[in-house]
């Protein structure tokens, strides 16, 4: 088994509490891991140079997960050895009052990969049938019609050559009450914190619901999800980062022919 397929959503990975602090892909010695993420870190941003050249193709990362999840570390740690050109990272907070004024996707569309691009959505248009159904901003036949938006929207990325992969960071309760402690607790981490945290908090069973909703009416071969256990960070980094590099290599990047104009020239 690859292990895309050890974490994609249609395996029996359910969105439990005890299913957080997995760690299969552990060796135990978390220097190791780390120093095993970093290697694998760079064979991604090895794969993006080629990606970059050839501008023939695009890849879409989306990241979600509850706050504190570690969707910011994931992409420190994982795209860390991209080179900044080929590489863009979107951050959604909550739609301005221009966006709120076109349909939902409006905003996400003018954020997809160009060309050579490896593009990630730090929270995506996956909100939009979120924190929208845990407080009922949408009923759920609207939220079955976004379902399917979602699904064709996301075809039509794949069909015109991007590539697609979408993570779940999958946090624990507790975990992410000691995370939301230490942000408390430490100054230097204010910035991170939003009392707005804890009345979100105070839906956790609902998001755990909607979560499993939504993954199970939008996973696809050509848009997979990937629940990863996230208790661990060094874990959380080491799965993603496999899961991209296993990804990217069965692209078969490869660099644009040679110019045989340029054969023998000699720069004077």
């Amino acid at each position: 088994m690859s292990i895309r397929e050890q974490f994609r959503a249609t395996t029996k990975i359910d969105i439990k509490d005890e299913n957080a602090a997995l760690k299969p892909l552990s060796s135990g010695d978390k220097a190791a891991d780390k120093l095993q993420v970093q290697g694998i870190a760079a064979q991604i941003g090895e794969l993006q140079a080629t990606l970059y050249a050839a501008n023939d193709r695009k890849v879409l990362v989306v990241l979600q997960g509850m706050d504190t999840s570690g969707k910011d570390g994931a992409v420190n740690g994982v795209f860390g050895g991209v080179n900044p050109q080929g590489i863009r990272v979107v951050s959604y907070k909550a739609p301005s009052t221009l966006e709120k004024q076109h349909d939902y996707l409006w905003r996400i569309h003018q954020q997809v990969p160009k060309q050579g691009e490896l593009t990630v959505f730090n929270r995506s248009h996956y909100e939009d049938v979120l924190i929208t159904r845990v407080h009922d901003w949408i009923d759920a036949a609207e939220c079955k019609r976004r379902y399917a938006h979602i699904n064709d929207f996301e075809r039509m990325l794949s069909e015109t050559g991007t590539v697609i992969m979408k993570f779940f960071l999958h946090i624990s309760k507790e975990e992410q009450r000691l995370r939301l402690q230490e942000r408390v607790d430490d100054p230097t981490k204010h910035w991170k914190f939003e009392i707005q945290d804890l009345e979100e908090r105070k839906s956790w069973d609902d998001y755990q619901k909607v979560y499993s909703q939504a993954i199970q009416a939008t996973d696809a071969d050509h848009a997979p999800w990937y629940v990863i256990p996230a208790n661990s960070k060094t874990h959380r980094n080491l799965a993603i980062a496999n899961i991209v590099l296993e990804t990217l290599q069965d692209m078969k990047l490869a660099y644009p022919p040679a110019k045989e104009e340029l054969t023998g020239l000699k720069v004077k």
